[in-house]
């Protein structure tokens, strides 16, 4: 018999769950508490995995169990089985009602504020009964969520080829950079600027992130150097606070004024940001399986994208 023939014979997905859990829980006598078990039936379980595999997948100490690298590999795999077994009982579900399901967005807080929120509130209209779970965060951390997959997709900006080659991107829409005042400020009233004339006005940046990177470009390309920063936050809702005192100016992508309805009390100034231009996708995991209701919600990304593409009337 193969070695391939006896391993799909003997492995159980229980035992593979039982595996994922004593490497997420650190040991065995932990593992065996969150599973409601007993520690020798989780030990059973990995010694079955090992004999069926020919080879260790835990080393074990007094602190507990770590993977060895045969381990990793099977973790790796694991993930991806009971994403798949989700994703095909999701499926099902669609099949069985498909005006319900559950779809998990990851976007960074202006995307998510903009693109995201008019994707859902258009689907929510015609599917009223589907749950939308929208996390925001670093693109580190969605990117790790992604791989994770504890979100089918997330609606991202790119800045140059996207180094990892598990992942897909599917563009959306090119997106530029404004400067933005608050309705009170003196600099609404101007018809034509130059970054020169904002130099020394106070300005609230993000500490880090896209819209700093787009900052310090368009500065840069100008010839000029850092305006004066008076305020660094990377909270959204601080900046626009602060922006309607009417002291200060800031950076904001273009589609973050537009969707889902423009913000009337943020002007966009007349002042050309040289070189800041961003490009907005879909990223998601080569070759994974997604929900119909994920599938739906890409769908409706790419409607929504198209108004985004056009100019701003």
């Amino acid at each position: 018999m193969k070695v391939g023939d006896r391993i799909g014979r003997r492995m159980k997905l229980h035992d593979l769950h039982v595996l994922m859990a004593t490497v997420q829980f650190g040991s065995m006598g932990e593992a065996a508490r969150r599973l409601n078990t007993t520690q020798s039936a989780i030990s059973r379980s990995i010694a079955d995995l090992e004999h069926a595999l020919g080879v260790r997948v835990l080393e074990r100490h007094r602190q507990g169990v770590e993977p060895t690298q045969y381990g990793q590999a099977l973790l790796g795999c694991g993930i991806a089985v009971f994403d798949e077994l989700r994703q095909g009982v999701k499926k099902i579900e669609f099949l069985a009602d498909p005006t319900a399901g559950e779809v998990r967005i990851g976007s960074n807080p202006f995307l998510a504020a903009s693109l995201v929120s008019a994707v859902v509130d258009r689907l929510s209209r015609r599917y009223p009964r589907i749950v939308f779970h929208i996390m925001t965060a670093p693109y580190a951390t969605l990117h790790r969520d992604l791989s994770e997959r504890n979100v089918d997709l997330l609606i991202a900006r790119r800045y140059g080829p996207i180094a990892d080659d598990r992942l897909e991107f599917e563009f959306l829409f090119d997106d530029s950079y404004v400067v933005a005042a608050g309705v009170r400020s003196p600099w609404t009233r101007r018809r034509r600027l130059v970054l020169a004339d904002l130099m020394s006005e106070p300005w609230v940046l993000p500490r880090e992130g896209m819209t700093r990177l787009a900052a310090t470009e368009a500065f840069r390309t100008s010839g000029l150097g850092q305006p004066r920063t008076a305020v660094v936050t990377n909270s959204p809702e601080v900046r626009m606070s602060l922006l309607a005192t009417g002291r200060y100016l800031t950076v904001f992508s273009a589609s973050s004024l537009r969707l889902p309805t423009k913000r009337s009390q943020i002007i966009i100034l007349p002042v050309e940001l040289p070189g800041a231009k961003a490009v907005n996708g879909i990223v998601t995991l080569k070759n994974r399986t997604l929900s119909p209701v994920a599938q739906l919600f890409i769908s409706g990304a790419r409607e929504i994208a198209k108004s985004l593409s056009k100019p701003s009337s």
